[in-house]
């Protein structure tokens, strides 16, 4: 896991190692360097750690995802502020199976750094209606669960919206 300057500086170092290979007439060498640098721009848009993080929690390997975000120390100075969003909203999902009130914490903290995807979005106001319900603030939950649906474009959440309505009845 490197720094995310670090990534851009590799980046130039490969162009420039690219454009020497070009200037010497190793075409090949030259585009297969290239693609290198590639990789490590991308890595610097897209967090290597937060995309296999993504890969155990589709697995619901949450141990595994847990022990990965673990390798992030610093997030405010190893990712951008996107990618900070989306560590704080994979840490909500992994705290919330023990800590509501922490999980709470990295939720709001996410929506408030930005996700760049409204299902995203949509999902961390539903596990904040979720935890709101669980506190007992009903107004709240109703809330964040409207958001969710207005966020929810395709539908995709639509089960779970409907199952914590059904909770919410309960209350």
């Amino acid at each position: 896991m490197f720094n995310k300057y670090i990534k851009l500086v590799l980046a130039a170092i490969t162009t420039v190692w690219a454009v020497y290979e070009f200037y010497q007439g190793h075409i090949m060498n030259g585009i297969s360097i290239i693609l290198l640098a590639g990789i490590f721009v991308f890595f610097y848009f897209k967090n290597e750690i937060l995309l296999l993080t993504f890969f155990k929690l589709r697995k619901q390997d949450f141990e595994g995802g847990n022990k990965l975000l673990d390798k992030i120390k610093n997030p405010s100075a190893a990712l951008t502020k996107k990618q900070e969003g989306y560590y704080n909203f994979l840490r909500g999902i992994m705290v919330s199976q023990t800590n509501l009130t922490q999980a709470e914490r990295f939720f709001k903290k996410a929506l408030n750094l930005g996700l760049a995807m409204d299902h995203d979005k949509a999902m961390a106001k539903l596990q904040l209606a979720g935890i709101a319900l669980t506190k007992r603030r009903k107004r709240e939950a109703t809330n964040l669960i409207t958001e969710a649906k207005k966020l929810d474009k395709h539908g995709m959440l639509k089960d779970q919206i409907t199952m914590v309505k059904q909770q919410m009845k309960k209350i």
